[in-house]
């Protein structure tokens, strides 16, 4: 096989250092890399195999003979240099929300829809995390029962932020260790946030994105308009809440899905051990679910605690774990580069 020409946008921030990880790791034939980053970050150095790469600033000829950019920078970046890129005839693999909607975008997970890689005019964008880590076991069901709607309750990991956020906490929960405690129902923190609007170590905070005027945030909103498309179901609804959690990697979805057709717990289970990329870990007497320590750092997702849903017609509800910077992010835009 050929080697390809690499551009990673965003190469030294959380996502964009997986992503270099997950190239090499995958032995993705790297013909030459180009790191690319932001002005402050321009001039650092990012390990590739035995190299020492110096990172470029980004600018508009930065994508000259590039075969594949992949954009880990955000959605003003996105949204100025990816069709920079394109018109360099370099393919923009976008992990932003930016494109994510735009009816001539393919929005892919390749275990699910790898079809529609093929219909792309030089640009393919990453679905958001959450929603990524939610289908991979949402979709095996509906391709045997045909899902109608969902509920569920995420609980996202503080890199989900990026760097910043992991630092943030790290630096309060060495404050709280500092403090001593003067009430045991509570713990005191200094109000050091600069990436949330409150603290969260020990903390939780039903926040992720902006608010909506519907109520919901915009990431909630991702996991029903983001599904419709990914799955081809214009009518399929899903109505979430997204919470932050003081973890540092992976995040975990509480799923409650009504389908067209009953489903018992052993034919679900039989249906989510064979999907791709995921693992079936439902084990509950014996203390075996899903967690974020587990899958953090691992490819596949893990699923668990699978039950007849008590409250919906035909409905099952089960617990789904992912490494959001691996599945939700690097890997899936990888994966996606290994089709092209």
């Amino acid at each position: 096989m050929k080697g390809y020409h690499i551009a990673v946008v965003g190469a030294t921030g959380a996502v964009g250092q997986e992503l270099l990880h997950v190239l090499e790791r995958r032995n993705f034939p790297v013909a030459s890399l180009r790191p690319i980053a932001s002005a402050r970050s321009a001039g650092k150095s990012v390990r590739f195999g035995d190299e020492l790469i110096s990172v470029d600033k980004l600018v508009d000829h930065s994508f000259e003979k590039i075969d594949i950019a992949f954009f880990c920078a955000g959605g003003e970046v996105s949204r100025k240099y990816v069709p920079i890129a394109c018109q360099a005839d370099a393919i923009a693999i976008d992990n932003s929300s930016v494109f994510r909607m735009e009816p001539h975008v393919p929005l892919v997970i390749p275990e699910i829809n790898v079809e529609d890689v093929r219909g792309h005019r030089g640009l393919i964008s990453n679905p958001n995390c959450t929603t990524a880590i939610a289908l991979m076991a949402l979709y095996p069901l509906h391709r045997v029962f045909g899902v109608r709607r969902m509920f569920a309750a995420s609980y996202q990991a503080v890199s989900g932020s990026g760097a910043r956020a992991i630092e943030e906490l790290t630096q309060q929960v060495k404050d709280a260790a500092r403090e001593p405690v003067v009430n045991a129902s509570r713990t005191h923190l200094p109000h050091t946030s600069q990436v949330y609007p409150h603290p969260i170590a020990f903390n939780l905070l039903p926040h992720v994105d902006s608010f909506l005027e519907s109520g919901y945030t915009k990431e909630e909103m991702k996991m029903q308009n983001e599904g419709r498309k990914i799955m081809h179901l214009p009518e399929f609804r899903a109505s979430a809440t997204c919470v932050r959690v003081p973890v540092y990697r992976a995040h975990s979805v509480a799923v409650s899905a009504e389908f067209e057709r009953s489903a018992s717990v052993e034919q679900a289970r039989e249906v989510l051990a064979k999907a791709p990329g995921l693992e079936l870990v439902d084990e509950p007497q014996s203390n075996r679910y899903p967690m974020p320590l587990s899958v953090a750092g691992k490819d596949n997702c893990q699923v668990g605690r699978i039950r007849i849903d008590c409250a919906l017609e035909n409905g099952l509800s089960f617990w789904v774990s992912g490494d959001q910077l691996l599945k939700g992010a690097a890997l899936n835009a990888v994966q996606i580069a290994e089709l092209l």
